[in-house]
């Protein structure tokens, strides 16, 4: 006969097998994946190719060197001086040593002096200007002073000791383009001296929303930089020289990380400041939580450009596209982990991922075999409860039945 203790067992064993096919922990509540699940899921099984690096020393040195900052253009010179373009307006004086010669007369008190002054123009189409009795004078891509040269040129078998001054009266090409979140945008000139891109945007008026949130972007000749506006004052190597014809723009970009799992707040925090350390991070979202949290399986979730992942270490040879997905992994059990945590700088949009300590899932997994093990005594007890109850009115019964027989006797 079956008893009530081999039913729950095989109820029990057959249930937990079930259990075991399908996964197991897999059907518990949890926030992300598991440890293991991350570490150990085969490439070809992952929905988007990734690749786990663990943070060390020499991580954390690649990613401050890969931040993006003005350095780009750090190592260029001070812009030269400035050229002349189609369409600026120059201005040209002639002096002769003496009067007598090609442009100063011979009668004495004629002239103030012994100069002339040609009316201004601007540079034609063809990149030239016209002088009396020098003719066309190129001046498209030229110095005032190499323009001055190439007059004095033309005129020294002409005039007497010939000496020329070359301004520039309107600047229409050697101009830089100022966009975006500045107070005065537009095109301003090129100083004649050498200024930096703090100088630049104070003349546009500076920037017009808070400094933490702005970014700065310099293009020239199709190259690119980018960095927070913060950077150009707090890391001088960042406020670089302007040169004519560059474009500066600014805009604004609140950052955010966002944050999931074992920690004390699971949302979208910003940054606050204009850069931040995970160790900052995790402590804006409220440190570990240390009912839950496994300190050696801190995730951040990032991705790196293909340069950044292959100095890393990372095999990009199976990775498309210019951006590789990379979780980088932090172990906070290191007592040294705190000290890398303080140097890992913190990007915008990333998420940071806490995964639960193997307690915790045991703890759930037994919760859950202890509940269906309740499940399943319930309607058995029930049964055996049942079963005991109507022998005891049938044993009742049978002792009412004899007790009325003796009774008639």
């Amino acid at each position: 006969m079956t008893t009530a203790g081999q039913i729950r067992g095989a109820f029990c064993v057959s249930l937990l097998g079930s259990v075991l096919a399908l996964g197991g922990c897999a059907m518990l509540p949890a926030s992300g994946p598991a440890p293991l699940k991350v570490f150990l899921t085969p490439p070809d099984l992952r929905t988007i190719p990734y690749s786990v690096v663990q943070v060390t020393p020499n991580i954390t040195s690649i990613l401050a060197n890969a931040v993006p900052r003005l350095t780009a253009f750090a190592d260029q010179q001070k812009p030269t001086d400035l050229r002349f373009g189609v369409g600026d307006v120059v201005g040209v004086t002639i002096f002769e040593a003496s009067s007598g010669g090609l442009f100063i007369p011979l009668e004495a008190g004629v002239r103030p002096g012994n100069f002339v002054t040609f009316p201004n123009q601007a540079v034609k189409s063809n990149g030239n200007i016209t002088i009396p009795y020098a003719g066309a004078i190129r001046a498209n891509g030229r110095t005032a002073l190499e323009v001055e040269t190439a007059i004095v040129d033309a005129l020294k078998n002409r005039a007497i000791e010939p000496q020329v001054i070359v301004t520039l009266v309107e600047q229409r090409t050697s101009l830089i383009s100022l966009l975006g979140d500045v107070g005065k945008p537009g095109r301003i000139p090129a100083s004649a001296t050498s200024e930096r891109i703090l100088d630049v945007i104070s003349r546009a008026g500076g920037p017009a929303g808070p400094g933490p949130e702005e970014w700065v972007l310099l293009e020239r000749n199709g190259k690119r930089a980018l960095a927070p506006f913060a950077a150009l004052i707090d890391e001088p190597i960042n406020n670089v020289f302007i040169h004519a014809n560059d474009t500066i723009y600014l805009f604004r970009q609140p950052q955010t990380f966002l944050t999931f799992g074992a920690l004390g707040t699971q949302q979208q925090i910003p940054f606050g400041a204009w850069r931040l350390s995970l160790a900052e991070a995790l402590s804006k979202a409220g440190g570990l939580n240390d009912n839950l949290a496994d300190p050696a399986s801190i995730f951040i979730y990032r991705g790196e450009t293909r340069d950044v992942a292959k100095a890393m270490g990372v095999d990009v040879s199976k990775l498309k596209g210019p951006i590789v997905p990379i979780i980088y992994n932090l172990d906070l059990r290191d007592p040294s982990g705190y000290f890398l945590a303080t140097s890992f700088e913190m990007r915008n949009k990333d998420v940071i991922y806490v995964s639960n300590s193997a307690s915790v899932e045991t703890t759930k997994f037994m919760t859950y075999v202890n509940t269906i093990n309740q499940t399943i005594n319930d309607p058995i007890s029930t049964a055996t409860n049942v079963y005991a109850l109507k022998n005891l009115i049938k044993g009742v019964g049978n002792t009412a039945v004899l007790t009325g027989a003796t009774l008639s006797h």
